[in-house]
């Protein structure tokens, strides 16, 4: 009978142990950092993956006889690569399939290794496609391309450099940006955001001026195809006007700079290219997308509607 009490009296403290810990969990306040990312998910295996899926994803389309979705997000969970779309679209090509709404598509990792061969011989179709932090548990990347304006980066100061030296060095040394070109326009090109990259690729510029990094490149021409109202999904009003980034013709292009060098030289945007991006570091009148960098590490993307729970400038270093 003893016995029974003592393992009644046991078992109890450790349900209460279980319960406090779940209550901890349950309220930790908003400030507190959040629980460190699955390396399976962060570190540079997830990047090959991805880059594979999404070129797989072009080698369906063709076989399927159908454009590329127009894909402005998309997140990583180990487990599936999920595409969030512009447009409604639930004509998706095996082994994709499409959400009740056409607004995403989803393909299990396993299945995209499937044609590896020939996925590695296609051109990679969203190259300026960069991981911007951890959402829901999965890690997640914005199509810069797909803005129709500048995207300002405000906030923590810290965190934006944190932040925009992550994308810089995703997009140089990642295997996804492979076909991107970035240049760094006057103050911008810090020694923080250049040592060692530069030595890494040739596809990292600097310039003095907007004008002038924009005006290296050839004439950049031609809107992305218009959309029925109806075919259109929540966020197609912030980039209305810009079509995918065609896998054929030069590189796209990510200047960065800071917003008052931008204000100066704003008439300069008239030969931004449609497949080019823009980001600004500070507050820019006329912006697409505001990424608003916290002191905690999470990461507001604004009319996105994404709350990135920790930024890509504070994820571990082998995530680029």
């Amino acid at each position: 009978m003893n016995l029974l009490v003592v393992l009644a009296v046991v078992i109890g403290l450790a349900l209460i142990g279980a319960i406090a810990a779940l209550i901890r969990t349950e309220l930790r306040p908003a400030g507190t950092a959040a629980p460190a990312p699955r390396a399976a998910v962060t570190g540079r295996e997830a990047l090959d993956t991805i880059d594979l899926g999404l070129r797989r994803l072009a080698a369906d389309c063709v076989r399927a006889g159908r454009s590329l979705p127009d894909v402005y997000a998309l997140g990583y969970s180990g487990g599936q690569l999920a595409l969030r779309l512009t447009n409604v679209d639930h004509n998706a090509p095996a082994p994709w399939t499409a959400d009740e709404e056409g607004e995403e598509w989803r393909a299990e990792s396993a299945d995209l290794g499937s044609h590896a061969v020939e996925s590695a011989a296609v051109a990679q179709p969203y190259p300026l496609a960069v991981t911007v932090g951890m959402h829901q548990g999965e890690r997640l990347l914005i199509d810069l391309s797909r803005a129709s304006a500048p995207i300002a980066v405000t906030g923590d100061g810290e965190g934006v450099r944190q932040l925009v030296r992550a994308l810089v060095t995703e997009l140089i040394t990642g295997p996804v940006g492979r076909r991107a070109e970035v240049t760094l326009v006057g103050s911008a090109a810090t020694a923080e955001m250049t040592v060692g990259l530069g030595l890494m690729s040739a596809r990292l510029h600097t310039v003095a001026t907007l004008d002038e990094g924009l005006s290296g490149g050839p004439d950049g021409s031609g809107a992305g195809p218009g959309s029925d109202s109806s075919s259109v999904t929540q966020v197609f009003r912030l980039i209305e006007g810009r079509g995918p980034v065609g896998v054929q013709g030069r590189a796209p292009r990510l200047f960065v700079l800071h917003a008052a060098q931008f204000l100066e030289e704003r008439a300069a945007m008239a030969n931004l290219n449609t497949a080019d991006a823009l980001l600004v570091l500070g507050e820019a009148p006329d912006f697409a997308w505001r990424f608003q960098v916290a002191a905690d590490g999470s990461l507001d993307t604004g009319p996105l509607g994404l709350r990135i729970a920790l930024h890509a400038g504070r994820m571990p270093r082998d995530a680029a």
